[in-house]
């Protein structure tokens, strides 16, 4: 069986072609820089690797080129659409309805548009993932994996907001969580190396978008990102947390709009709005160069992370590991040295050189006399679409 998973994100769209269950990676690539002239696509089989930039404007405009890749008379790896069984798609939020790997209808499409308002991000590109590759692949079963699946065992007093109770029993105005198939891999991979069951974890998803995660015994507990993908920690185009009133005081003092505050938060704040960049490395590369405001974002960046990471330490009454992942936080040594510095009272202490090292593998930049673990673990989020995608068609043809 031959499964494609397509993993759209608010600037990128990173694809991996599976067959299945052996879990074998046929092919796999990424765009990064959607929206832009000079975006940046790679494609990758055992035996061969391009890498061009390109323009490309829009999320339809990468999948087009996607397929027309796969389908290369030299370079590609299949000889029609039909010979793609599955096409496993990320979603980003399901708000209450979907808590589970979903078949997609169009009831479900219709609902994945309805909640885009909650993620203007990245469910409107997820939603136009889908429809091209119903076009595209049409023998295909589409399948949905949502992001906020992994985070319905967040217990109420966590998820709720202190806000009249009608908000919630009316108008499902609670924490939903995101990044989840992320958390879910990386949490699960890091129990398996840890060698224990019962354990005190934190998540650290960083890249355009980032998130962290409270996992205690494999379950997630608590998170950064809540209602929708713009609180918390700071990211590459959104401001993370942020006081409400300082919308409110634009509104009444400035004449912003509401499209013009969500536009604000979502797509010029952040280490955009603090640099005027949002690509990390052009901001490391700037900071070397002695750019105050780069300097300070990276500072700023890494102050958030603490103060989640002390946070969740006190929910779980402990740790036993922090596991970085992700863009950023599988590839950025400096931001890692800056989270980790001067965390010794939580028992985290970094080896520097360790720190300093390349490598696609699960590994420990820890001190020896660290108490807490601290982990590198690359994402897979894609294997874990498929795997989720895989099950369920089985299952859904067992039912039939």
């Amino acid at each position: 069986m031959q499964v494609l998973v397509l993993n759209s994100g608010s600037s990128s769209l990173k694809f991996q072609l599976f067959l299945m269950p052996e879990e074998q990676i046929i092919c796999s690539g990424q765009i990064e820089r959607v929206g832009f002239e000079d975006a940046i696509f790679k494609f990758k089989t055992e035996t061969k690797s391009i890498e061009k930039i390109t323009a490309i404007a829009n999320h339809k405009e990468g999948l087009k080129l996607v397929a027309n890749q796969l389908l290369d008379n030299e370079t590609g790896v299949i000889k029609s659409t039909n010979d793609i069984d599955i096409v496993g798609h990320r979603v980003v939020h399901g708000g209450k309805h979907f808590s589970n790997t979903t078949i997609i209808t169009q009831e479900v499409k219709d609902k994945i548009k309805e909640l885009s308002s909650l993620a203007p991000l990245h469910n409107p590109p997820n939603l136009e993932g889908i429809e091209v590759a119903e076009t595209i692949f049409s023998n295909a079963r589409q399948v949905a994996v949502f992001d906020t699946a992994f985070h319905q065992s967040i217990p109420e007093h966590a998820y709720k907001y202190a806000i009249p109770n009608e908000y919630l029993d009316k108008h499902n105005i609670r924490l939903y969580g995101f990044h989840g198939t992320s958390h879910k891999y990386v949490s699960e991979k890091a129990n398996e190396f840890l060698g224990q069951e019962n354990s005190k974890i934190i998540t650290i998803h960083l890249g355009n978008g980032c998130s962290m995660t409270a996992v205690k015994d494999g379950k997630s507990i608590d998170h950064t990102l809540g209602f929708s993908p713009v609180t918390g920690l700071i990211m590459g185009t959104r401001s993370g947390d942020i006081d409400p009133s300082i919308l409110f005081h634009l509104a009444k003092n400035l004449d912003f709009s509401i499209d013009d505050l969500n536009t604000l938060i979502n797509k010029k704040s952040g280490m955009r709005g603090l640099t005027g960049f949002s690509d990390l490395r052009e901001i490391q590369k700037e900071a070397e160069n002695g750019n105050k405001n780069c300097i300070l974002a990276l500072e700023m960046n890494a102050y958030r992370i603490k103060k989640y990471i002390g946070s969740y330490a006190a929910i779980m009454n402990g740790l036993d590991a922090i596991v970085f992942t992700a863009g950023i936080g599988e590839n950025s040594s400096k931001i890692r040295e800056l989270v980790c510095t001067n965390l010794d009272y939580l028992g985290i202490t970094l080896d520097l050189e360790k720190n300093t090292l390349r490598s696609g593998e699960i590994r420990t930049i820890n001190a020896k006399d660290s108490k807490t673990k601290v982990l590198i673990i690359p994402t897979n989020e894609e294997l874990e679409i498929a795997k989720q995608s895989v099950n369920l068609i089985k299952n859904h043809a067992t039912l039939i």
